[in-house]
C-alpha cells in the first residue's frame, strides 16, 4: 500500500524572465497591468530556466520530500519530454508504474512569462495529460491511504467520480483540488463528488465559482460552502494567507511579507503541504496549515521547483512563528 497516490498533469515548463518594462499599466482590464510586446521583435531576457511541474509532479514533489510512500498515476507523451519526467519523478523516489504513456500527442508543457516580484503569464498546451481514460488506469494496484487529485482537465477530469469512488471503497482519504474543468461538470456531479472529498482545496476564485458568491464576499463563499461540503475545506488567498473551514471553526493565517521570485506552483505546494501535514500529525488542522504556508513559501522564494525535506518542517516552522486565528462559524 502507497501512503499517496496522485493524480494530475505532468508538464515540461520553460521560465523566462521579462524586464519591468514590458509590463504596463491597464487601461481595460483587471488586474490593473499587462505584458505587452511589439509583434516580429526579438526580446533579450535577463534570464531562463527549465523545469518539471504539472499539478501531479508538483505535489509528488512534496509528499515524496516528506518521505511518503508515493506513487503518480497520470500521462505522457511519447516523447523526450515525457520520458524525462517518469525518469526524473524516479528520481525523487516516486512510483511511476501507474503512469501512461500515449504516442498519439505530446507532453504538456508551458511558458511562464515571469515579471519578477509581481506575477507571471502562462503559455499552456494542456497535451498528453487529457488522454488518460478509464482503460489506461491500472485499477487493481490503486491502494493508498490518501487519493490527491490535483485540478483534472480533458477525459482526465470525467475520471475524478471513478478515482474517488474508488479511494473510498478502499477506506482511503480523498484530497482535491477541483478546478475550474472539475467545477463546469454540473450542480449534480458537483454534489455527488463532495460527498466522498474529504479534504477540498480551492483558491478564493475557484471557491467563489463553486459558491456562485461575489469573489470578494468571503462570508458568503464561507456559509455556502460549509452548506455544500461537511468535510474540510481549504482556501487560499494569495498574500493574504489562507483560511481552513472545518469541524464548526474557521482557521485564519498568512506569512509576514518576503520576496517573491516565482508564483508557479505555489497552489500546488500549499495543498500538498497541507496534506503531508495532516499525514503526519493525525488530521492536525493547525500544524498542517503551517507546514501548507512554510512549503509554499519555500516555492515561492525560491527560483528551483522542489519540495520542503521533511528534517526542515519543525525548524521552519518555529522560524516563521506563524499566527493561526480561529473563530467559530
Amino acid at each position: 500500500m502507497f501512503d499517496v497516490i496522485t493524480f494530475g498533469s505532468a508538464a515540461w515548463d520553460a521560465f523566462m524572465d521579462l524586464p519591468p518594462k514590458f509590463v504596463k499599466k491597464s487601461a481595460h482590464f483587471t488586474p490593473a497591468k499587462d505584458l505587452v510586446f511589439d509583434l516580429g521583435s526579438k526580446i533579450d531576457v535577463p534570464a531562463t530556466r527549465f523545469a518539471f511541474g504539472g499539478g501531479g509532479v508538483n505535489t509528488s514533489r512534496t509528499f515524496a520530500a516528506q518521505g511518503l510512500n508515493t506513487a503518480y498515476c497520470g500521462m505522457v507523451g511519447d516523447d523526450i519530454p515525457g520520458r524525462e519526467a517518469i525518469e526524473y519523478l524516479k528520481g525523487l523516489g516516486v512510483d511511476t508504474s501507474m503512469a501512461a504513456i500515449t504516442d498519439k500527442i505530446s507532453t504538456n508543457s508551458s511558458v511562464v512569462l515571469n515579471a519578477p516580484g509581481m506575477d507571471r503569464v502562462i503559455l499552456v498546451y494542456r497535451g498528453a495529460s487529457e488522454l488518460l481514460e478509464n482503460k489506461n488506469v491500472q485499477w487493481d494496484k490503486m491502494n493508498a491511504k490518501l487519493f490527491y487529485l490535483a485540478p483534472l482537465s480533458g477525459k482526465l477530469c470525467r475520471l475524478t467520480e471513478q478515482i474517488t469512488a474508488h479511494a473510498k471503497k478502499q477506506g482511503a482519504m480523498v484530497a482535491a483540488n477541483l478546478g475550474n474543468s472539475q467545477l463546469a461538470m454540473g450542480r449534480a456531479c458537483i454534489k455527488s463528488l463532495l460527498a466522498r472529498i474529504d479534504v477540498l482545496i480551492l483558491n478564493q476564485e475557484e471557491a467563489a465559482i463553486m459558491a456562485e458568491v461575489d469573489y470578494a464576499d468571503e462570508a458568503g463563499i464561507i456559509k455556502k460552502i460549509v452548506h455544500m461540503h461537511s468535510g474540510i475545506s481549504v482556501i487560499t488567498k494569495g498574500e493574504a494567507g489562507a483560511m481552513v473551514v472545518g469541524g464548526g471553526k474557521i482557521y485564519k493565517a498568512k506569512l509576514k511579507k518576503f520576496k517573491i521570485a516565482n508564483v508557479t506552483g505555489a497552489g500546488d505546494a500549499f495543498g500538498s503541504g497541507f496534506m503531508s501535514g495532516m499525514m503526519a500529525s493525525g488530521n492536525d488542522i493547525e500544524y498542517s496549515m503551517k507546514l501548507a504556508l512554510v512549503n509554499a513559501k519555500h516555492c515561492l522564494s525560491s527560483r528551483r521547483a522542489e519540495g520542503l525535506p521533511a528534517k526542515q518542517d519543525r525548524h521552519l516552522i518555529e522560524q516563521e512563528n506563524i499566527k493561526i486565528k480561529i473563530r467559530s462559524i
